[in-house]
């Protein structure tokens, strides 16, 4: 199991490795100006904690009231990603128009590359994380 502290610095380094990959290379892959795709991706990275904090706490009191909290498996998993998802790119399609002044479609292009970027990276990240961080094992 992890400590609470290890949790703190996996989550940080997480977000300023992907605030730095995405910002620079949105910037270079859009044309946007750096410190504009900067500005969103910490925009996305506060909306997705936050979003990520809500979501679980209120999936945790559906489970609770509708299933008593039974064993979780592969398909209430992939409902739970999916709805985490949807929502993200929605309020992300939304959040992206607005910051760069784009129409919806341009928005839901780059939000759905920010969703296969963070998809892929999240894999590499957390796989990395453990090679450099591995967990303690029980004595």
């Amino acid at each position: 199991m992890r400590t609470f502290k290890d949790r703190i610095r996996h989550t940080i380094l997480f977000e300023l490795f992907a605030l730095a990959i995405v910002s620079f290379g949105a910037a270079w892959i859009t044309g946007h100006p750096v410190h504009s795709m900067g500005a969103l991706s910490l925009m996305f990275s506060l909306i997705a904690m936050t979003w990520n904090f809500a979501f679980n706490w209120l999936f945790d009191l559906w489970d609770q009231k509708y299933r008593n909290m039974a064993p979780r498996g592969p398909g209430l998993r992939a409902v739970h990603a999916i709805l985490f998802e949807a929502v993200m790119l929605v309020v992300g399609i939304f959040v992206t128009a607005w910051w760069l002044a784009i129409g919806y479609w341009e928005a839901l292009i780059l939000d759905l590359g920010f969703s296969a970027f963070f998809l892929i990276y999240a894999y590499v990240y957390n796989w990395t994380y453990d090679l450099v961080f591995p967990v303690p094992r029980p004595a």
